[in-house]
């Protein structure tokens, strides 16, 4: 925090000097000694910033943001650039694919890595790796620990603060800590246990299939190296990411189902096993800087349209840290982290993430070189399956991650609603199903109320859905024959004041009916626990629903399935 009229750093929303409120965010800039040549951060409203704390020379400004190359990073820029190890004895910094060596700039184009030859690079690579040492690299970040030892003391007291405030309405058996494997997990992680001095909070990591090795590896030292705490992995090993390609296309920027499906969705079955009906408190590593849309998020946030998984409220211990915090707080308190870094990744998740720029690209294909061709080849199939005249130009300009809607998508039928108004009966619609009506459909309309076999008529198959307040029917469904739908239900609605309302909200489960593909949203958005979606079913249980309606609600989830987002197709 930030006193204004102190112009101090203070630890708490006011200060306890002259009791002013005192700002979260702190500004910060990096300049550069040229003598200890490192990198100090420094407050933009401190007296002092140009002074290098270290030898006391005057700095100057260098830019908003830095992380530490590493050796094995170092040598694959030189070998982009030149020559092996002709800067081995330099202090490198880079942001993004801007390399400071020694403070002169140096920029990779996207082009370097279009056109490399990745052959050619991972052999000399390999010829160079044994060579390759940390010597000089040590002994810069030596001296950039020490001389950003203010900074650093600042950053572990103000999250020890923040993370000790925020947990006093939680029992320590409802905090979670959410583990990715990546840098801001593997940091709020270390500030959770330190500050609340409990080696067993619970951790979960989502295994989203498409972890890079390196993180599995990790993860595997992280659970041998912190043995009390209770690691708990969430896995969708229902679905394979492949197969989901085939049938609703890749994930692209616009269209992420694979988060839902392979990540959200699995971590919430692991909170909805641990702890049923209980709110918790999930620490993330959430930064405000990372993107457009996590610079609207709450440090403390719960509010629904937010927070992905109803039954948690997200905490960010790291909210208002840079990519340089990071590191200088992994690297000071030595803390084993994620090798996928060493090798110049600025970020760490799905491999073959849409968001992944070319950069990140061209380093799994000389990491990951059998995945990444396999990767290419399908989404090539694809591209020409969706009749793309040039597959491999819209595969390898990226025009693939552009993608938007089910264009070319045979499933993108299915989140089509059909219906005929009856002509017979008021405020009744006939729809269209694309298979069998059976009791899966019908467990679909339990967030309406109770359901009746008893009082619909028989010889129709006719089924009541009753008030859950006063029992009274508000919803007629019937198996029905109707001239072009195959499949078709009759669904009347009565008694009530908002029919075109409640409709709508029918529709949107006919969609699902027809539409799901196990993508494991609307088990995200109950936070009562009481949707379950298998292989084979979508299962709403009439004891855990409390009739709230999210799943059916637009502002939580548009359509009311979250395929319409990714197979919509203009008419």
């Amino acid at each position: 925090m930030w006193c204004k009229t102190c112009n101090r750093e203070v630890y708490s929303n006011i200060c306890n000097d002259c009791g002013s409120k005192t700002e979260e965010e702190i500004p910060v800039e990096i300049f550069w000694c040229d003598s200890c040549k490192i990198p100090i951060i420094k407050n933009s409203n401190a007296v002092d910033k140009t002074i290098c704390p270290l030898c006391e020379s005057t700095t100057s400004y260098l830019c908003a943001d830095l992380r530490p190359v590493f050796p094995e990073e170092r040598l694959l820029f030189e070998i982009l650039t030149g020559t092996p190890f002709c800067t081995k004895d330099k202090s490198v910094w880079a942001n993004g694919s801007r390399y400071y060596i020694n403070n002169k700039p140096h920029m990779l184009s996207s082009k370097v890595y279009e056109y490399a030859n990745t052959s050619t690079v991972i052999q000399k690579m390999n010829d160079n790796k044994e060579a390759n040492t940390y010597e000089y690299f040590n002994e810069f970040i030596e001296k950039f620990i020490q001389a950003n030892q203010d900074r650093l003391n600042y950053l572990k007291n103000e999250a020890y603060s923040f993370i000790q405030s925020s947990s006093k309405k939680y029992s320590e058996d409802n905090l979670v800590v959410s583990f990715s494997g990546g840098k801001d997990s593997t940091v709020v992680a270390d500030l959770v246990v330190r500050a609340l001095s409990n080696p067993s909070i619970v951790h979960i990591f989502g295994d989203t299939t498409l972890e890079f090795p390196l993180t599995i590896e990790y993860v595997k030292r992280f659970r041998k190296d912190n043995p009390k705490v209770i690691l708990k992995t969430a896995k969708n090993k229902d679905q394979n990411f492949y197969k989901v390609c085939e049938d609703i296309g890749p994930p692209a920027r616009m269209l992420r189902w694979c988060c839902s499906m392979f990540k959200t969705g699995p971590i919430t079955r692991v909170l909805n096993n641990l702890y049923r009906d209980s709110d918790i408190l999930t620490y993330y590593g959430i930064r405000k800087c990372e993107s457009v849309s996590r610079s609207k998020y709450n440090r403390i946030e719960d509010d629904a349209e937010s927070v992905k998984i109803q039954k948690q409220t997200v905490a960010s211990p790291i909210f208002f840290w840079k990519d340089i915090d990071i590191w200088l707080y992994i690297l000071g308190e030595k803390i084993d982290f994620n090798d996928a870094y060493r090798l110049g990744y600025d970020r760490v998740g799905c491999w073959c993430c849409p968001n992944n720029g070319l950069r990140t690209q061209f380093l799994s294909k000389i990491y990951m070189p059998e995945r990444s061709d396999e990767w290419r080849k399908f989404l090539i199939t694809f591209a020409k399956k969706i009749g793309k005249p040039d597959a491999e130009v819209y595969v390898d300009t990226g025009k693939w991650k552009a993608r938007q809607g089910g264009n070319g998508v045979p499933a993108s039928n299915d989140i089509k609603i059909y219906f005929a108004n009856c002509t017979t009966e008021a405020n009744s619609k006939i729809y269209k199903l694309n298979k069998v009506i059976d009791d899966n459909f019908y467990n679909l309309f339990i967030p309406f109320g109770k359901i009746s076999t008893s009082l619909g008529r028989k010889l129709v198959g006719e089924i009541i859905i009753l008030d859950i307040k006063s029992n009274v029917p508000i919803i007629s469904i019937q198996p029905f024959k109707q001239a072009g739908y195959e499949y078709a239900v009759k669904i009347k609605t009565m008694n009530i004041k908002n029919h075109d309302d409640i409709q709508r909200m029918i529709s949107y489960q006919v969609r699902k009916y027809n539409a799901c593909r196990k993508c494991l949203k609307c088990e995200s958005i109950c936070k009562y626990g009481a949707i379950t979606i298998t292989q084979n079913s979508y299962k709403i249980d009439a004891d855990k629903c409390k009739h709230c309606k999210m799943c059916v609600t637009a502002k939580y989830l548009d359509g009311g399935c979250l395929m319409k987002k990714y197979l919509y197709v203009k008419d």
